[in-house]
């Protein structure tokens, strides 16, 4: 098909050679050169049936309107529709390329425009002139039409060649080092094979080793157990050596009268008269004698004395003046207090401040409830997991990642001393009454009751197998309360470094465990959920609560005991009344919650969790 363009084409092709654009006068229209040039058309070839409509038949009657008959065309569009027609197959013809074409379109190919514009010129000057004519001019021979589409398609087929060569390459780098991975992956298979086969080849060995020595520690036992025996009979006899020594003494000391009168004496009286003479005697040896302190090697000289066991707590005198029974809690204050999770709180034991530790490495001092932070504390190189004020209120004990525990002074406003004994992570610190004390628990399995006034670790409490996730010393005593990862919590004596009871029944780590204010009554709660009640005196379970099942993180009494409030993995604070068995779950938290605290008086209760935020409740 042909279509007629104006003359414009010549004059964009002048504007490239950087000649002006002539101004056409209208009047002068037919002098304005213009060529003809052939355009192709390529048939559409789809599946689509086009149907010719008469414009006559579309606007005949447009003034009438009738609906039956719109109702009739509309049933014969849907047939239509229904009815799949295959459509005729266009016949393609090709025309050949004029020589004209091919020599512009050679030209414009090598970007040659200043000859293009000169073939241009000369060209349409001689058609105008009559001096060519069309029929003059013939079509290119297939042959040149063929060769220039297989220089093209030489060309694409380099240019695929050069891309897949690329792609091989590239394919054969990753396929040698994918063969390289292969052989390092076989060669350490190899190697953890070996490996798992030396370390069959040892226990086998180990369990040979410890079945020769069963005889040997079987032997051990008896010989033990005989020791013992004989060293119970010497004491008898020590006893009794003791008591003919008592009598002996007694005999010289006696007049001449007297020893007549036990010549008269029986044999039973004798005897009789010298045991009360050996006891009486004993009596005043062991009076006169000091006691022995056998646990207590290399004594420091500046090492404190423990307080002894009085059973007196003078909170328990103010508690029955000043202690509130919150019946209602409700949210107060929302303080932003870190950058990142709140790991543990404590409470000033006379003024409403609090401490708050972070996994930002920092600690921090706030007013209650206004929120104003009073003092920053930074000196750990890893996150702060625990806080807890000294009985008198001016220094603070921390524990870190970083495996240390710090004294820090406030009235120095600084770190005055680190205890570095631990090998991993100490989770938790608490203090003494007395304040003489200091016992930590670590994710070694042990816990460390530190002496303040000759700076160095007493007693290592050694027992859990696992990490002690959470201590304290009971109030006004010398009692350490410990909850471990290995699912037990245990009792200790500070002042002999031994464990007096294990209390078992959790089936998860124990992450809290904390005494009432009576000590007479204690609380854990696990990794699932679930919080119990001990009874201290009778070392068995009172009262078992699964709140899971989220984490239980942290646990604690009001000051009455009749209530506990458990903080959670789900966000929430659970309020349960141990009288009425009644549960109050507190949503406020945007994320977990990691401690709970209430202040000495049950006037409020703190709360921190992993959305960087400490909430008063009241």
């Amino acid at each position: 098909m042909a279509t007629i363009q104006p003359a414009p084409k010549m004059d964009i092709l002048k504007k490239q050679s950087s000649h002006e654009i002539p101004k056409i006068d209208l009047s002068k229209i037919d002098n304005v050169p213009y060529f003809i040039e052939k355009e192709y058309i390529r048939d559409i070839d789809d599946d689509f049936a086009y149907e010719e409509v008469p414009v006559e038949d579309f606007y005949e009657n447009e003034n009438e309107e009738n609906f039956e008959l719109a109702l009739l065309k509309l049933d014969d569009g849907s047939k239509d529709k229904l009815t799949v027609a295959t459509p005729p197959r266009a016949d393609i013809n090709i025309i050949p390329e004029t020589t004209d074409d091919f020599i512009r379109n050679f030209l414009v190919k090598l970007n040659l425009l200043k000859t293009l514009n000169a073939f241009q010129n000369e060209w349409y000057e001689h058609v105008q002139s009559g001096r060519l004519k069309a029929d003059d001019v013939g079509s290119v021979p297939d042959i040149y039409a063929k060769n220039q589409q297989l220089a093209d398609q030489v060309k694409f087929f380099k240019f695929e060649v050069d891309r897949f060569k690329k792609a091989a390459e590239k394919a054969k780098e990753e396929y040698v080092k994918m063969k390289k991975e292969r052989d390092y992956h076989r060669m350490h298979h190899n190697r953890v094979a070996q490996e798992k086969n030396k370390l069959i080849t040892d226990l086998k060995r180990l369990k040979l080793h410890y079945e020769t020595y069963e005889p040997l520690l079987k032997n051990m036992k008896d010989k033990y157990e005989g020791a013992i025996r004989d060293k119970i009979v010497n004491q008898l006899e020590r006893d009794r050596a003791v008591a003919e020594l008592g009598a002996i003494k007694s005999n010289e000391n006696l007049s001449p009268k007297d020893k007549l009168e036990k010549k008269d004496m029986g044999p039973t009286q004798k005897r009789l008269l010298e045991y009360r003479n050996g006891e009486k005697a004993l009596r005043e040896e062991m009076k006169t004698k000091k006691p022995e302190e056998p646990f207590i090697t290399n004594r420091h000289p500046k090492d404190s004395e423990f307080p002894p066991e009085t059973g007196l707590n003078p909170y328990l005198n103010r508690l029955k003046e000043d202690a509130h029974n919150l019946t209602s809690i409700r949210l107060s204050q929302t303080i932003q207090a870190h950058n990142l999770p709140i790991s543990s709180i404590a409470i000033h034991p006379r003024k409403m401040i609090a401490v708050t530790t972070s996994d930002d490495k920092s600690w921090k001092m706030w007013t209650i409830p206004d929120g104003q932070m009073i003092m920053r504390g930074d000196g750990h190189t890893d996150w702060v997991s625990g806080c807890e004020f000294h009985p008198n209120g001016k220094m603070l004990a921390t524990s870190s990642g970083d495996s240390t525990v710090k004294l820090w002074n406030f009235e120095k406003q600084k770190c005055i001393h680190t205890f570095t004994d631990h090998l991993q992570a100490v989770w938790d610190v608490s203090w003494h009454s007395c304040g003489n004390f200091l016992v930590s628990g670590s994710r070694d399995n042990t816990a460390k009751v530190w002496d303040l006034n000759s700076l160095r670790c007493r007693y290592t409490l050694r027992g859990h197998a696992d990490a002690i996730n959470s201590v304290e010393f009971l109030h006004f005593s010398n009692i350490i309360l410990t909850g471990s990862s290995d699912k037990t919590i245990s009792l200790w004596d500070a002042r002999t470094g031994l464990v007096a009871h294990n209390f078992y029944g959790h089936m998860n780590s124990v992450n809290h465990a904390t005494f009432n204010l009576r000590g007479d009554t204690l609380a854990s709660c696990d990794s699932m959920g679930v919080v119990k009640i001990w009874d201290v005196r009778k070392v068995s379970v009172t009262e078992s609560h699964d709140f899971g099942p989220y984490s239980a993180n942290s646990v604690a009494f009001n000051p009455l005991s009749t209530m506990i409030v458990v903080a959670s993995d789900d966000g929430s604070l659970k309020s349960f009344n141990i009288q009425s068995q009644q549960l109050t779950p507190l949503a406020a938290h945007e994320d977990a919650v990691n401690c709970v605290k209430f202040d000495i008086n049950g006037s409020y209760i703190l709360s921190g969790g992993c959305d960087n935020t400490l909430r008063v409740w009241s």
